[in-house]
């Protein structure tokens, strides 16, 4: 594999990127810091296949990555593959606006043939290439510069490796015919309402106090105003206030900017200064929230009670035991809280739907309904109808 020096020059990404979009498949792996900025600050992008890659430098002078936009949303025709990348499709949708696609998810596919919940990068090179990957620059400040040897070294492995290590997973997923259970998984990846920023949905990433209308219209308008202070500073949302405070706030708002100095988590400075001002006006203006955008009571079934919670305890059991048959993880399968609510009589669920119904969720309903049982044989748990129970059990009686 040739490892280009690090590209600086927009004519050199062009010709990278036109000499990639050739292949069936591109590895693609961003280096960016967040701590004290709105939007992560890019640093580094590195890209590579089975033949070559290279770290792009974004912040380099004069430096236009339209071709490797273009590339990553554009062309259709290349699948991006990336190891846990919700965060390196955020920073493309922030440039671009829209999500690389279609888009292949390393983590994510280990969960099809393994029992690998989240499986980091350096496991995932071990497991597969039995490499041991220096993370010695994992730490570093990758926004100054120059960059060092090391350092640009060590990010183009997160690229090399997974290039020689993604085409042995398809193999395997080939292999077991599970590819088509991750299809829903990798386009909610890709779906660009994941990483949209709307002002006025803001609040909905806040705990709710309560569901008092105006209250929650509070809550909505300084959850707004919030984001538009840090994007104007260009900080952390954080930074200008926790959401603890926030809700505070929403819940019980300061008659008169004076009383700012006695909210926990706000500076005495806001019972004078301008962003205290700014922050009383909004309570002032805030309108009651509409009963149309009122958040959705959840629909639950029965109350769990003593016997729901051990039929839940039951299923996670079943749970366990079905993922270590059939070598996935659990959590591809289903989540607590669904099994909780099967447990209390719900029935439209994803775990009752396609290919999860085929592989857990019928055998969950059974045992709910009262025909699964469990067994032990020769000291592992294992599934059995109750018929088949019954009936082995009349023959053991017989003999």
């Amino acid at each position: 594999m040739e490892i280009h020096p690090l590209i600086t020059d927009t004519e050199e990404l062009a010709a990278l990127c036109k000499r990639l979009a050739q292949h069936d498949f591109v590895c693609v792996d961003t280096e960016f810091m967040r701590e004290n900025t709105y939007y992560p600050l890019l640093c580094l992008v590195q890209v590579g296949n089975e033949e070559e890659a290279a770290a792009i430098d974004p912040l380099a002078d004069g430096i236009d990555l339209t071709p490797l936009w273009d590339l990553l949303t554009e062309n259709d025709e290349i699948l991006k593959i990336f190891h846990a990348g919700g965060q390196d499709v955020e920073i493309v949708y922030n440039f671009t606006g829209k999500t690389p696609y279609p888009i292949f998810d390393t983590q994510i596919a280990m969960m099809a043939i393994s029992q690998s919940e989240q499986i980091g990068y350096a496991n995932l090179v071990e497991s597969w290439l039995n490499k041991t990957i220096d993370k010695g620059a994992r730490f570093t400040d990758w926004s100054r510069r120059p960059l060092t040897d090391r350092q640009i070294e060590y990010a183009i492995g997160d690229v090399t490796y997974l290039a020689k290590i993604f085409p042995k997973i398809l193999k395997k997923l080939i292999k077991t015919e599970r590819g088509s259970w991750l299809n829903a998984e990798m386009d909610k990846l890709a779906d660009p309402s994941n990483y949209e920023n709307a002002l006025e949905e803001a609040w909905k990433r806040i705990r709710a106090p309560g569901r008092n209308p105006t209250v929650l219209g509070r809550l909505k308008a300084l959850a707004a105003w919030r984001e538009q202070e840090a994007q104007g500073k260009d900080i952390p949302r954080g930074r200008i206030m926790r959401d603890e405070t926030l809700a505070d706030l929403a819940s019980s708002p300061p008659k008169k900017q004076g009383d700012l100095a006695k909210v926990r988590g706000l500076s005495k400075a806001w019972a004078e200064n301008d962003i205290g001002k700014r922050l009383m006006r909004v309570l002032k203006n805030a309108e009651p929230l509409p009963d149309d955008e009122m958040p959705k009571k959840m629909k639950r079934g029965a109350p769990l009670g003593k016997e729901g919670a051990l039929v839940a305890d039951l299923l996670k059991l079943l749970l366990k035991i079905r993922a270590r048959e059939i070598d996935v993880a659990s959590r591809l399968l289903t989540r607590s809280d669904e099994l909780e609510a099967l447990a209390a009589g719900m029935r439209k669920l994803p775990v009752l739907e396609g290919w999860r119904y085929e592989v857990f969720g019928k055998d969950a309903l059974e045992l709910v309904e009262g025909r699964l049982a469990f067994a032990v044989e020769k000291g592992r748990l294992k599934m059995a109808h109750i018929d088949e129970v019954r009936a082995d059990m009349a023959e053991a009686h017989g003999k």
